[in-house]
Order: C-alpha cells, then sequence, then structure tokens
C-alpha cells in the first residue's frame, strides 16, 4: 500500500510506487562516467514545466525589484556588465514562495537520476537558478564546478526552461575533463573556445543535462541571445559528505528534509500517479518540524572548491603541474 509522507507528521515510512524508467538506463549512466554528462530529451514536460518557467520570471522580477543584494540576504547574484549590474543568479529557490521548486525535487523524473548516479542516501546539496537575460550574452569562462577525490560521483541536474542553440551561448562541454582537475587558465590561453574534443550541446525546454561538477564547461559571449534560464539541483550521497566534508550529519538531516517536502508536494500536484520510492537508510530518515517554513532555507556554511581561472583557482594537480584538458578522443 502507497503511503504519503505529511510534513506535519514526518517521513514515517519510505514511499513506494515509482516506475523504474525513471532511473537511469545502464548505457546512460556509462556515458556519464565515460564524458561527464549525459543529456536526457523531454524529461520534463507538461504542467510542471509551465509552472517551473512562471515561477522563474517572478524569481528574476523579485530580484530586480531589490534596492541592494543585501535586502535579498545575499540570494540573488549580480554581476557587473558593460550596460550595468545584471542580475544572473538565484540561490536556495525552495524558500521563494513558489511550490514548483518542491515539486521539481520531489519529481521521479529527479529523484530517478539521483538514486541512480548517487545511491538511495542522495543529498541534494544545491539549488538555484541561473539565467542569461535577453541582450546580456557575457560569457561564463571556462571552470570546474567543484573538486574532489572523485570516491564517489556529484553532480548537477540542469534542468532547462528555454531553447539553448549554437552561436547563440549554448553551453561547451569537455568530454573526459572531469576525470582529474584542469588548469583552466592555460586552457582558455592556448585554445580560447575551440579545445580539441569540445561540444557545443544543444537543448529545448524541459531538457535535461547532468553533469560531473569536475566537468570543465562555460559559455562564450553572444550578442542579443534570447532569454536563457536553467535550474541546477546539484546532488551528493550522503556517504561522501560524511567521509570528507565540508558539511556534517546535521547538514545532510537538514537537506534531507526538503526530499520529504518534495515527496509531498510532488503528491499533493500529481494525486493520481505513482510517487518516487524513496530508499534512503533508516538512519538517515528526517524527522519534520510542524512549521516546513523553517525547513525552506539551509544555508552552507562553507562550499567545496572549484577550479576557474581567478585568483580563488585551486591547484591543477596535487604536484602543482598544470594538466591539459582531454580531447573527445582521449577521454577514458
Amino acid at each position: 500500500m502507497t503511503q504519503e509522507i505529511h510534513p506535519a507528521a514526518g517521513p514515517a515510512a519510505l514511499l513506494a510506487g515509482a516506475p523504474r524508467e525513471y532511473h537511469l538506463t545502464d548505457e546512460e549512466i556509462a556515458s556519464f562516467d565515460e564524458n561527464g554528462y549525459v543529456i536526457l530529451r523531454n524529461r520534463i514536460g507538461g504542467d510542471l514545466l509551465r509552472k517551473l518557467q512562471a515561477a522563474s520570471t517572478r524569481w528574476i522580477a523579485d530580484g530586480h525589484a531589490l534596492k541592494t543584494e543585501e535586502d535579498g540576504r545575499g540570494d540573488y547574484n549580480f554581476a557587473t556588465r558593460p550596460s550595468g549590474r545584471v542580475l544572473f543568479r538565484i540561490n536556495y529557490l525552495h524558500s521563494k514562495q513558489e511550490a514548483a521548486s518542491l515539486e521539481l525535487l520531489g519529481s521521479p523524473e529527479m529523484l530517478g537520476i539521483a538514486e541512480s548516479l548517487a545511491g538511495p542516501n542522495f543529498v541534494p546539496t544545491y539549488e538555484s537558478l541561473v539565467f542569461k537575460n535577453t541582450g546580456d550574452g557575457a560569457p561564463i569562462d571556462w571552470h570546474q564546478d567543484a573538486v574532489h577525490p572523485r570516491t564517489h560521483r556529484i553532480f548537477n541536474v540542469d534542468v532547462y526552461l528555454d531553447a539553448s542553440r549554437k552561436g547563440a551561448g549554448a553551453l561547451r562541454v569537455a568530454p573526459g575533463s572531469h576525470k582529474q582537475v584542469v588548469d583552466v587558465c592555460q586552457l582558455e590561453e592556448e585554445f580560447g573556445w575551440d579545445a580539441p574534443g569540445v561540444i557545443q550541446t544543444e537543448m529545448n525546454p524541459g531538457d535535461i543535462l547532468v553533469h560531473d561538477v569536475m566537468l570543465v564547461h562555460g559559455s562564450e559571449a553572444t550578442l542579443a541571445n534570447a532569454l536563457r534560464r536553467t535550474i541546477y539541483y546539484e546532488f551528493r550521497p550522503a556517504e561522501q559528505i560524511l567521509a570528507e566534508g565540508p558539511w556534517d550529519h546535521s547538514f545532510i538531516d537538514q537537506r534531507l528534509r526538503l526530499v520529504a517536502l518534495g515527496l509531498a508536494e510532488w503528491k499533493k500536484q500529481n494525486p493520481t500517479s505513482g510517487p518516487f520510492a524513496w530508499n534512503v537508510d533508516e538512519e538517515l530518515v528526517p524527522t519534520l518540524s510542524s512549521n516546513a517554513e523553517t525547513e525552506l532555507r539551509i544555508a552552507h556554511a562553507t562550499h567545496s572548491p572549484g577550479s576557474f581561472c581567478s585568483a580563488g583557482n585551486v591547484a591543477p594537480t596535487p604536484n602543482g603541474r598544470a594538466v591539459r584538458i582531454a580531447s573527445q578522443g582521449e577521454a577514458h
């Protein structure tokens, strides 16, 4: 018998009923491990996609309405462009008064990916909206989101709300580059945007790109590009966090409460559909407070370091030597 998770009562039992087709195939997992990314076409559609598009419009409007960045508790990130200060990123989406972000988190389409790559004790560690406004074609330089010892998979699930096309700022990825720390400054200086094996990813609304956080990626500057919005959810296994940080068991517990809330919201919006079967270990099952609002913004006291061409770079390798990026044919 299917049991629901009610936020006030806490997830006393696991949900059952999600079909296996929401999990990645063995071939998709193998491709992700080999190349550092996999594209899933038409993964999010229908009412949920429309809700997310509408929610993102309101999130962006809320950010533009702020008088200062401090008014948004640092959740709304701006950058300096030739045209002035431009809003480009919004963090902690679940606390922004739009239930669609929780429905997405609790959907079988999302959690099937998470469990396929992180195992049953997956933890949602970040959630944000990154976008380029119409006419804001600033580049996103080559970078690796985070670097780590690679004992477990850590990955972002990128949900595209708008089309992304070659020649119009489509994301460029370097297949196989996730297997080592890359000197992205050297990469940029030597090749610019045309490093060997780099691929431009064309995406449609509702498509998902799942990428390893160490995959080298970026997008060049464009002129008069159309609006492009992407929702990013990062996942890690609880085992990785407990062994390597940078967080602790308390953080895991707080973040897993979001999964419970997401499952409840998805079931509320899809009462006749089978929910995702959450198979988290019993000792990690969170207990929710009676006030769901207190659970929705779990701030990060620290972050995993990334690799960027800036003063904040990590060393290219443990011995300090630059690592040449692998071309598509060399990726293993």
